[in-house]
Order: structure tokens, then C-alpha cells, then sequence
């Protein structure tokens, strides 16, 4: 009987291995999973998670010379469909799956990829209305960013050039598709803004496919348009198209025509609203004018005859002046009746009117002697008569009963 040679762990790992992986059926593998446990490696930028279904699970690791190529952020719970092979990690003696593509089961990768970013920038208020600000009414220089080549900027050129040629183009060359596009964009917005050469900005391209506009769906790029100091207008591809950039500008146009047509007043309609404004100016002066004349000649007319104009006022002032006279006469020849009357009355109604009737008026101690019940024999009577004052004492008082 012969005895099994004895291996080291390592030798039965690195075996294990090879036997994986000269197994062409585990190499350019389909598999279709959830993630979880998913972990981006801060240093290596690699991506560890495990693919699961309802039975079963399967680490899995993608490095990062894959992951970059991943348009999208994978996540916990997302169904994805990875292609890579079979192996074995030999210090742990695991078997992992080495992923070298990913896509998002159902939506496309750069759908799902719009979407996160459209999230995340939301999120943080990058697209929030409150922070739009309005384009100049009358901008006299225009910013342009986009390719030399398009024929979107010789589009743009021409509605310029003809809706409002006072303005003055200020063009930024830039690479609107592939690699390092949304980074050459991106730099013609910040030279534009260091230089402050213009009022406007407009970035855009001519349409394509997503994945030809997908440099504007950029994070960086959406972050440098929205910390512009001059207003961006967006307007990228047709009008069907959105994209992140449209989002984040403060304006989005529908095509690169359009935002030409925004940005940029009608020369001619400008000119008609100023021959309105011109003549409805003249035409107020006009009035003004002819209100004043009138008012000039009436001035005139009353500076000619102004001796009959004295004489008409200084008859009025008579006329008043002996109207207030008769009628404060009557009111006074009124109260002057009413005092005599009143007057009589008093008079009447004295003490001393009754003592010239031969009656007198008998006073003891200040006061008035009505009754005999109010004096004492040997009290001091004061008697006043029509013409003086009489002086006695009582001697008795007799009370007369009738």
C-alpha cells in the first residue's frame, strides 16, 4: 500500500487554484446576483461584496483597474449582472468570483448612473430654483464653450449674428465627447469666469447618443457650472435630451439654436419697442406743451386788462365788507334789546323795587326777619327803607292770630 505524500496548505491552495482556473467552464462567466456587504477599498480603490440569490452567495472582488470603468456606484441591495472567472484566494483557502465588467440588471448602467448622480446633487440643493439666477436682459458680451468643429456653434454664430449683432462672442474651445471632455468644459467655465469675459455663458453640443453627451452628465462638471459667477445656459443635444448639466445651469435650452435665441434680445423687436417708445414721448411732450401755452395765454390775457381785473376784486371786498356790516348791526341791535329786557326783569324782581312801595325789609344778625318767632326782646333790628337804614331794639314780641 503506498502512503499519501504529505503537502502543506499552501501547496493543496495554490493546487485548488490551478484546477479552477484551467477550468474553462469557470472562466468569462455570466452571473446574475444581489450585492451585499459591499465595501470600496479607501487606499486600493478595489471592490469587495458578495453576489447573492435566495440560496446561496459567493464573494466576489473587483479591482480597481475594472471598477473604474463602472459608470455607475454599485450599492447594497442592486441586482447586477457581472462576467468575469473563477478563482481561489489562496491565503484564506476561499474561493472568490474576480469580476471584470458589471452592468445593473434591468436599467442600462449609464441610466442607472444618471440617476445616482441626479439623486446625490439634488440631495445636497445643487439644483434647488432658489438658487437660478436670471440671464442679463442685454448681454454685451456672450460666452460660448464648445466644440471648434460643431455645427452647433456655427448655429449659434448665425442666430447671434443676426438677431443681435452688438454683442460681442467670446468663444472657449473644448472637447464635448469621449474622454476628458467634461474636464475641458469644465476649464472653459472657470477661464471664462477668472477672466470675467462675458455676461453669459452657453456650454453645449449638437445631439448623439447617450453615451456620446455622457461627459455632461459629469459630477465635477455639474459642480464647477453651478459655483459659476456668470449665469450658464445648458444646451446640450435635442430637445429630448436631459442630461446633469441641464439640471445644474440656470437655464436649460432645448438645443443650441434656442439658447442662442435666449440669451440674445431681437435687435428688430428691440427697435420697434424704441420708435413706440420715441413717439409716445413725443407725443406726451406735445401735450405738455400745448397745456402750457394755454396756460401762457391765459396769464397773458389777465397781465392785459389788469385795472378792471383790480376794480372787480375791490367791488367784491365792498360788497363783503357791508354784508358782515349789516349783519353783525342786527345781531348786536338783537343782544342790546335782550340785555335791556333781561335787565327789567332784575329790576323787577329786587328787594329794593318793593321798598320803594313803601315796604321795608327787617334784618337781625345778617338775616332776614320773616317772623316774630326769629326775635327776643332786647335783640338789634336793622331796617332798611326806600331811602335808609333804621337801627332799633325789641321791647316784646306778639304773635298776631287771625
Amino acid at each position: 500500500m503506498i502512503k499519501p505524500s504529505v503537502i502543506s496548505v499552501s501547496q493543496l491552495n495554490k493546487y485548488v487554484k490551478s484546477i479552477l482556473e484551467s477550468d474553462h467552464l469557470l472562466s468569462g462567466l455570466l452571473v446574475k446576483g444581489e450585492i451585499s456587504n459591499f465595501v470600496r477599498h479607501y487606499k486600493s480603490g478595489h471592490l469587495y461584496f458578495t453576489l447573492k440569490d435566495e440560496n446561496a452567495a459567493v464573494k466576489a472582488v473587483m479591482f480597481r483597474s475594472y471598477a473604474d470603468s463602472v459608470p455607475f456606484q454599485p450599492e447594497n441591495g442592486m441586482s447586477v449582472i457581472v462576467s468575469g472567472s473563477v478563482s481561489l484566494y489562496e491565503r484564506d483557502g476561499s474561493y472568490q468570483f474576480y469580476v471584470t465588467d458589471m452592468q445593473p440588471d434591468g436599467a442600462g448602467s449609464l441610466h442607472l448612473a444618471f440617476e445616482q448622480i441626479k439623486e446625490k446633487l439634488s440631495r445636497e440643493g445643487l439644483f434647488d430654483p432658489q438658487r437660478k439666477r436670471p440671464l442679463p436682459a442685454f448681454p454685451e458680451r456672450i460666452g460660448i464653450v464648445t466644440s471648434e468643429g460643431a455645427a452647433a456653434l456655427q448655429d449659434m454664430l448665425h442666430i447671434l449674428s443676426r438677431r443681435y449683432p452688438v454683442a460681442t462672442v467670446v468663444f472657449y474651445p473644448a472637447q464635448v465627447q469621449g474622454e476628458g471632455a467634461a474636464a475641458t468644459v469644465a476649464a472653459g467655465i472657470r477661464a471664462l469666469n477668472v477672466r470675467k469675459a462675458c455676461d453669459v455663458i452657453i456650454i453645449g453640443r449638437g445631439g448623439g447618443s447617450i453615451e456620446d453627451l455622457w461627459a455632461f452628465n459629469d459630477e465635477s462638471l455639474a459642480r464647477t457650472i453651478a459655483a459659476s459667477e456668470i449665469p450658464v445656459v445648458s444646451a446640450v443635444g435635442h430637445e429630448t435630451d436631459f442630461t446633469i448639466a441641464d439640471f445644474a445651469a440656470d437655464l436649460r435650452a432645448p438645443t443650441p439654436s434656442a439658447a442662442a435665441e435666449l440669451v440674445a434680445p431681437n435687435i428688430k423687436d428691440l427697435q420697434v419697442y424704441l420708435d413706440d417708445l420715441q413717439n409716445r414721448a413725443l407725443s406726451a411732450m406735445k401735450n405738455r406743451l400745448e397745456r402750457l401755452g394755454l396756460r401762457i395765454a391765459a396769464a397773458r390775457s389777465a397781465m392785459a386788462v389788469p385795472q378792471a381785473a383790480v376794480l372787480r376784486q375791490e367791488r367784491k371786498l365792498e360788497f363783503l365788507r357791508l354784508l358782515i356790516q349789516n349783519v353783525m348791526e342786527q345781531k348786536l341791535g338783537t343782544l342790546s334789546w335782550t340785555l335791556r329786557r333781561l335787565g327789567d326783569l332784575v329790576e323787577e324782581r329786587s328787594p329794593l323795587w318793593i321798598l320803594k312801595r313803601g315796604y321795608s325789609l327787617t334784618q337781625s344778625s345778617g338775616k332776614i326777619v320773616s317772623s316774630v318767632n326769629q326775635v327776643c326782646p332786647g335783640d338789634l333790628l336793622s331796617i332798611r327803607v326806600t331811602d335808609g337804614e333804621i337801627c332799633s331794639s325789641v321791647v316784646s314780641c306778639k304773635e298776631i292770630t287771625e
